[in-house]
């Protein structure tokens, strides 16, 4: 595989760059730091032919143990341009924290519903990034503040369209259909006091904390399967006994069993197979079947 772009590194280990440290190499992999850098790599992959995967923060996703075969493009285009009328203009490898604290700071409110998900701003477009309200009562998603957003069709066409383009859904959009990238997004947020605005990243991170096993002890992907509605995931897992199920250095969390967590040394292959097992068991002793949310990249 041939590609004119600079600083291409071949056979590079994916594990370091996702939140579950699991995965295998990728034959090609570029990190980009700016729109053009990105439009760049896109074009070269996509002239010749080549499979991508545009990788941010690395989260609900699990690289397989193979690695991918093609061209892993890490984008880290960052930039935020502060708009007049408490708007926002954020390129998609935009990390959602960093966008957090500098909303805060300003006054805008509207993302801090998100603190402590990683997330760059095109993860969370691709699949409509959600959490809890304050209250707890219904599901906030980042559709609600999205204005317009800049894609780059396969075509190599820009695009600027309006939030009814994405045809958002409960962890779903129509990039997930379609071989649109988005490149920056511009968000309408609302005046609000930065204590109040502090308040909420507070609470939602100290309920993350109390919740879920947290990331720096229990490297995970996020929940691992679908919301089921007025039932719950985890707790059917619960329910049927497999908080604490191991298969290799995979475990079902004894916090949280809607996260299968990596024990230190976890292979995809462990993941794949608890996940399974899972299924399985919930689906024989209680009659629910439990769908993946997670995506699994790679040779399997």
């Amino acid at each position: 595989m041939s590609l004119n772009i600079p600083n291409l590194e071949r056979n590079k280990l994916l594990a370091p760059f996702t939140t579950y440290k699991i995965g295998g190499p990728a034959d090609l992999f570029v990190e980009v730091h700016t729109i053009d850098e990105l439009t760049h790599a896109l074009s070269e992959a996509r002239c010749s032919r080549i499979p991508f995967f545009l990788l941010g923060c690395g989260a609900n996703i699990l690289f397989t143990d193979k690695g991918f075969r093609g061209l892993v493009i890490r984008n880290m285009a960052n930039k935020v341009t502060i708009l007049d009328n408490n708007k926002i203009l954020a390129e998609s490898g935009a990390i959602i924290t960093d966008l957090i604290e500098q909303c805060k700071d300003l006054g805008l409110s509207g993302l801090e519903h998100f603190s402590d998900i990683p997330s760059t701003v095109g993860g969370a477009m691709w699949q409509n990034l959600h959490f809890l309200s304050p209250d707890r009562k219904r599901t906030v998603f980042i559709e609600e503040v999205v204005q317009t957003s800049r894609i780059l069709t396969e075509q190599g066409q820009f695009h600027t369209v309006g939030v009814d383009y994405f045809q958002f859904g409960y962890d779903r959009s129509i990039l997930q259909v379609r071989k649109d990238v988005v490149v920056e997004v511009t968000f309408q947020l609302s005046p609000k006091p930065k204590e109040e605005i502090l308040q909420v990243i507070d609470a939602n991170i100290a309920w993350r904390h109390a919740k879920q096993p947290l990331l720096a002890e229990f490297p995970s992907c996020g929940s691992i399967f679908k919301k089921i509605k007025a039932v719950g995931a985890g707790r059917l897992i619960e329910q049927a006994g497999l908080k604490g199920k191991r298969i290799g250095g995979a475990e079902v969390s004894r916090k949280h069993a809607n996260f299968i967590v990596n024990t230190g040394n976890a292979k995809a292959a462990d993941v794949l197979e608890l996940i399974k097992y899972v299924q399985e068991e919930v689906k024989r002793k209680l009659g629910y079947e439990l769908e993946p949310e997670i995506t699994v990249i790679g040779e399997l």
